[in-house]
């Protein structure tokens, strides 16, 4: 063991963060064999089989993940030493995996990619889609990022507050209650859009109606957010909705919103990341361009709409 070859820790710890052979071997620039044979020492020299097929990638025996939280730290700690001097993202060749909705995606995947062309040509972003249970995608290293909601409380995860995401009432320019005060009974009167992943016709704003002794007609429930401004744009509906979402439609003014006439608690909107990637210069890259589009484009946006229309910020 005091011999051991240390290019075998760094091939383990590619393999660890990516849970995938062939993913590793790109990272680090090697052949796929050339990674398979460091594999086959490295099961030779612990004894164990350290990765076992799963599905169509690789899963860390116990062993293997012992042996990480030896290693990791100490690893990452050195690197740190000498990657941040050496580090050149137009140099980078890296694919990123980040867990979103489509709305989300919206929002940051153009500006994302104009600054990807500019400055680091050599990154990719696949999207993955998103709707529950980041923190296992995060804790089994199936994604490099949650970017949406994130619910968890393992100590391995790190998250970062973008926005609180507050739910408007949004409907077109000019329907009938465009200028008329939003009060509880002309908003459960009207006829509902409801955006449903589930596509279940109901949603947590009927429980508060159902309270209030009032219930809503649900003409039409969507299960993605796509074609949810063009519909409400020649529609006489409405929609208790995300106001990013439809942020662009109403800035053209194509829609407008209005508060709602009773309270609902905006949804936190972060970047997570898992901590074994807290040194990861290209990750950290990205993470620093994701709030630079947020600081510079959408949170900006979405301050100027709620001061003008009175919406909570």
């Amino acid at each position: 063991m005091a011999n051991i070859d240390l290019n075998l820790i760094v091939i383990f710890d590619a393999i660890m963060q990516e849970q995938s052979i062939t993913l590793a071997a790109q990272r680090l620039s090697l052949t796929l064999p050339s990674v398979s044979n460091a594999l086959l020492r490295m099961r030779h020299v612990w004894k164990d089989p350290l990765f076992i097929k799963h599905g169509r990638g690789i899963r860390p025996t116990s062993c293997a993940q012992k042996l990480w939280k030896n290693i990791e730290q100490p690893l990452h700690k050195m690197r740190s030493a000498t990657d941040l001097q050496r580090f050149n993202i137009k140099k980078i060749q890296r694919t990123f995996r980040i867990a979103s909705t489509d709305w989300m995606a919206d929002l940051f995947w153009l500006p994302l990619r104009q600054i990807i062309e500019q400055q680091a040509p050599g990154i990719n972003i696949h999207a993955v889609p998103y709707k529950v249970d980041g923190e296992r995608l995060l804790l089994e290293a199936d994604v490099d990022m949650v970017l949406d909601y994130f619910e968890g409380d393992s100590e391995c995860i790190n998250s970062q507050l973008l926005f609180d995401n507050h739910v408007v009432c949004a409907m077109r320019a000019h329907h009938p209650l465009a200028n008329t005060p939003l009060d509880l009974t002309n908003f459960a009167q009207a006829e509902h859009l409801l955006m449903s992943l589930s596509g279940e016709a109901k949603g947590s704003v009927d429980s508060i109606l159902k309270q209030k002794g009032l219930n809503r007609r649900i003409s039409m429930p969507v299960n993605n957010c796509d074609n949810l401004p063009k519909i409400l744009e020649s529609t006489d509906l409405i929609t208790c909705i995300p106001l990013p979402i439809i942020l662009n439609s109403v800035k053209s003014g194509k829609l407008i919103v209005r508060k709602l006439p009773f309270s609902i608690q905006p949804g936190p909107i972060s970047m997570s990341w898992h901590s074994r990637n807290d040194r990861d210069p290209a990750l950290l890259w990205l993470r620093e361009k994701i709030l630079e589009i947020l600081n510079t484009t959408l949170l900006p946006s979405l301050e100027k709409l709620s001061e003008h229309e009175h919406l909570p910020r």
